[in-house]
């Protein structure tokens, strides 16, 4: 392979640059990769220019079907119609770093942000940490779905990709793990504006008293429990931490109850669930930033923003159910009613585990 002097580089026996395969045209058959490499700055700044239009423009396309007509998307993604829109899966894990990160950074009001800096001003490490840990988190996800999706087999150019990966995926959990540790120097977790400065301190100083007693059934988690009631801030930020990380485990969580509702119908595959379920909780993520972001001005438009949120939601779920799956308007009344149910118990599952993983962990 020559390197011109315009930076191209040029196959001059017509193999592909990366597998080695012959090439007939203008991509390889074996990998798909352009039969013709560039190595300019120009075309650099081609591409980055091509990626932003082509993503921006998919989510134009997408967002509108999501909100006013979410049955007609997830049709479209099942039949193929899919060049044209943003996968469920990216557009979830997307929706949901955005949601945690909004509602993790979002101003707070005044008597909570004072107690924040108190609590920051007394902290040993710098007022980052929280960021740092946050962000190390969303490495760790994402390292975990690349190799999750990274291509199988024994060939070279396989094994080596998942090599690769293993590799970014462990030094991602150390990574964490650090920035965790550094956490856990600090008396309190930044950025929680969840939980009151009264009964943070309340539950800090009876589970030091000895005051507040757990009892599991297993000493070990026992005292675990008790040294995160000891510094309740940082338990619930972790808990933030861990619902957004294993956010992902509503998909499977959830998949099996929107099924339930069509087993004597035909036409039907988990697939078709999942894609509905996935478009499904992205568009309540947006609902519960939209939501959350109105309820910081407090008062009536608080009030009105949690009814509307809950006046939303089911007619959403209505309006998805009844045109991906093409039922008649009674035949989607009742399963929204019923799906809302297994909305209820899904979601407890899913808290449960979340509990289970971040404060007993």
């Amino acid at each position: 392979m020559d390197v011109g002097t315009t930076g191209g580089a040029v196959s001059g026996d017509h193999t592909c640059d990366d597998c080695g395969a012959q090439v007939a045209g203008r991509f390889c058959s074996n990998c798909g990769q352009p039969a013709h490499t560039h190595r300019t700055l120009a075309h650099l700044g081609e591409e980055i220019l091509h990626g932003v239009m082509h993503f921006d423009s998919r989510i134009w396309r997408t967002l509108p079907l999501l909100v006013a007509n979410p049955g007609r998307l997830t049709r479209e993604w099942v039949l193929g119609r899919r060049t044209r829109y943003v996968s469920p899966l990216a557009m979830y894990l997307f929706t949901v770093f955005v949601m945690f990160m909004i509602l993790s950074f979002m101003p707070v009001s005044t008597q909570i942000r004072t107690a924040e800096d108190a609590v920051r001003d007394a902290a040993s490490g710098p007022a980052s940490t929280g960021t740092t840990y946050m962000m190390a988190t969303n490495e760790v996800v994402q390292a975990e779905v690349a190799l999750e999706n990274a291509p199988k087999g024994d060939d070279p150019a396989a094994v080596a990709r998942r090599s690769e990966l293993a590799a970014r995926l462990q030094r991602a959990e150390e990574a964490e793990k650090a920035a965790d540790a550094a956490m856990q120097e600090a008396p309190s977790a930044p950025n929680v504006a969840v939980m009151g400065a009264n009964l943070a301190d309340t539950l800090r100083e009876r589970a030091a008293a000895g005051e507040l007693q757990v009892n599991t059934g297993d000493k070990h988690l026992d005292k675990k429990l008790m040294k995160k009631l000891q510094n309740p801030e940082l338990t619930l930020y972790k808990l933030q931490q861990t619902f957004y990380k294993f956010s992902f485990l509503l998909i499977p969580i959830s998949i099996p109850f929107v099924a339930l509702l069509f087993l004597w119908k035909r036409g039907f595959t988990l697939y078709d669930h999942g894609v509905f379920v996935l478009y499904s909780l992205t568009f309540m993520a947006m609902l519960i930033m939209i939501t959350a972001a109105i309820m910081r001005l407090g008062g009536m438009v608080a009030m009105i923003a949690v009814l509307a949120a809950t006046t939303i939601a089911p007619i959403h779920m209505f309006i998805q159910v009844k045109g991906a799956y093409g039922l008649s308007t009674f035949s989607a009344l009742w399963r929204t009613g019923v799906l809302l149910l297994f909305c209820s118990l899904a979601l407890s599952l899913f808290l449960a585990a979340v509990v289970m993983l971040g404060v007993a962990g």
